[in-house]
């Protein structure tokens, strides 16, 4: 009986390296203190909502100011998205 061929395989060959795109990295300077501010504003707001029982800093809002304080404070969130 005659003896079968023997097939070679191909030898292993990485694939290609991907070329890594360049990343544009922006100055974002500018995110921290913003974020910070933004955080303390909304502290500070339902502090001295609280610390003058409800007449200050809009005495017409009344216990919307709470509102207010929180709204800065997730605004300061909002900022820290773009924190890199």
């Amino acid at each position: 009986m005659p003896k079968s061929r023997i097939r070679k395989k191909a030898d292993y060959t990485p694939p290609p390296a991907k070329q890594t795109a360049a990343i544009k990295l922006t100055n974002r300077a500018w995110v921290a203190p913003v974020m910070l501010a933004l955080f303390l504003v909304g502290l500070a707001w339902i502090v001295v909502f609280y610390v003058t029982d409800g007449s200050l800093p809009i005495d017409a809002l009344g216990n919307w100011n709470i509102v207010v304080g929180f709204g800065f404070i997730a605004a300061g969130f909002g900022v820290s998205t773009q924190w890199k």
